[in-house]
């Protein structure tokens, strides 16, 4: 895997400065409320977990799967629910839980699509922002850091599903996704 990277961005021990300041802010503005954090799988599980442990008052947790990847490097623009929250969300307030915000295609859907729900507030926390590839609008409460536009893995983030498992977050060898 590791012939695989071009470089690494952002390592293990510097994103978990990121995590902690996140879990920080989360937790001063949510004193209170016992908000619901919703991961969004896969790739948001690493992030996910290691926030959750920053975060000091009480929350509950829940995770949702959707799509607009497939096996490619590109959206394809249509969203897809593949796994629903299992808890109701109405009069609660949810913070949706991201690894990367890229073209905005899929948080947009989803923000839609829960805020139908009629939660007390819905706010999103995003470890890494790629603001150049942004195709719809989405405002980002909680960002851990913008990164370039490259195709990034690790830290949860795949490609093919694979990658997820490097402790840093890298930047893939284009060779690698063009073959």
């Amino acid at each position: 895997m590791k012939n695989d990277i071009k470089e690494i961005l952002y390592t293990k021990e510097q994103l978990d400065i990121i995590v902690k300041r996140m879990g920080a802010e989360l937790s001063r503005d949510f004193a209170g409320k016992e908000p619901v954090l919703v991961s969004v799988l896969k790739g948001a599980f690493v992030f996910m977990a290691d926030l959750v442990r920053q975060v000091t008052v009480p929350c509950t947790v829940e995770f949702m799967a959707v799509s607009s990847y497939g096996s490619g490097t590109e959206t394809s623009g249509k969203v897809k629910i593949i796994k629903d929250l299992d808890t109701n969300i109405e009069g609660r307030h949810v913070i949706i839980v991201e690894d990367i915000i890229d073209s905005g295609v899929t948080l947009s859907h989803l923000m839609e699509m829960l805020r139908e729900r009629n939660p007390a507030s819905l706010s999103l926390c995003a470890l890494f922002d790629k603001p150049e590839r942004r195709r719809a609008r989405v405002d980002i409460d909680y960002k851990g850091v913008v990164v370039p536009d490259e195709f990034v893995v690790g830290y949860g983030l795949d490609y093919d599903e694979k990658y997820r498992n490097l402790p840093d977050l890298c930047v893939l060898k284009p060779e690698v996704y063009t073959k």
